[in-house]
């Protein structure tokens, strides 16, 4: 199957921002990242507390972002951590969390995050997005390499849409990241319908 993981950005959201996250819980995703990562820790760890309660309640794993001191003291098992901070843990700390994510950027930075323990990736971006206006996407070929080089799972991130599934599958992609669609749609079900429609035709 190919999944789908959210990614927040609460200031995409026209309504409250646990409102929109229950919606798409609600919905099913593969996994919900709680990406707030400008947040300060003591305000991002009060956050991730409401909406790993939401993500429980519709049975979807909730993969806290950055914050290690806040995910430990809520007893996450999941974590997504930035390359640099990926660097910073001990083996003892990266052990802690069984899914451990990593964002990646070259097949290097790659085999990096793996070597480090990391559990999956997302690479990109592979298309162009808002999120990196004015840079062009790395492109389909570059998460190809990507996806040859790790034996973990490899999730494209970055202009990521229904439409352009088969490309990312035919590259070897587990899945795809969603940011802005997912935080500001009329309805995130509806969404992630079409989204679900669309993967079972590549797959």
């Amino acid at each position: 199957m190919f999944d789908l993981l959210c990614l927040t950005d609460r200031t995409l959201c026209r309504e409250p921002f646990l409102d929109r996250v229950a919606a798409i819980a609600a919905a099913r995703p593969a996994a919900l990242i709680l990406r707030e990562k400008d947040l300060p820790e003591d305000q991002y760890q009060a956050l991730a507390a409401q909406v790993m309660s939401l993500c429980r309640q519709a049975g979807v794993p909730c993969i806290l972002h950055t914050f290690v001191g806040a995910a430990r003291a809520l007893g996450a098992r999941a974590i997504h951590l930035p390359l640099p901070v990926l660097r910073t843990l001990s083996a003892g700390e990266r052990a802690a969390f069984p899914a451990l994510g990593a964002s990646c950027h070259s097949v290097e930075e790659a085999r990096e995050a793996v070597a480090l323990g990391a559990t999956y990736l997302t690479a990109g971006h592979v298309f162009a997005t808002t999120c990196k206006a004015g840079l062009p996407g790395r492109g389909v070929e570059f998460l190809a390499q990507v996806c040859a080089a790790v034996p973990c799972p490899v999730y494209a991130i970055g202009g990521v849409g229904p439409e352009n599934l088969p490309a990312l599958a035919q590259a070897g992609a587990k899945g795809g990241c969603v940011r802005s669609p997912l935080m500001t749609c009329p309805d995130p079900g509806a969404y992630l319908r079409q989204w679900k429609e669309a993967a079972a035709h590549v797959l």
